[in-house]
């Protein structure tokens, strides 16, 4: 699986996030599902096609452990966040987003709205 480090230029004190990148429609599908946990910098990055709010809707089956969502527009900045908890159904953002960062719920509060995000694919 190829992987992206997400660094938040906004909040230097912020951990960079090493992600697995998720392309075919099956990884997107399975996401993080039957996982048993992940790493405190780690998780899925997510790329749709263009800006959406449908798109970039996440669900929470059969999940485990409850994730950090982090919604980015195309120009790199954060549109919105939300704590996915365990089993519920659905999430989407309140604006639209092209990239989706699904991560370890200690990131959440190093991520906010209009924060500027740096993606290096490594």
């Amino acid at each position: 699986m190829l992987s992206v480090t997400v660094n938040n230029l906004s909040n230097k004190q912020a951990c960079s996030l090493h992600l697995g990148i998720c392309e075919s429609y099956f990884s997107r599908l399975r996401g993080l599902m039957f996982t048993r946990s992940i790493q405190t910098d780690g998780g899925l990055f997510f790329i749709n096609s263009s800006e959406d709010r449908i798109n970039s809707a996440i669900h929470m089956f059969f999940m485990g452990y409850d994730l950090s969502i982090i919604w980015v527009d195309s120009s790199y900045h954060v549109v919105d966040k939300v704590i996915a908890y365990r089993w519920k159904t659905l999430a989407a953002p309140q604006k639209k987003a092209k990239y989706i960062l699904e991560t370890h719920i200690d990131r959440f509060a190093e991520y906010n709205c209009g924060d500027t995000l740096e993606f290096i694919h490594v």
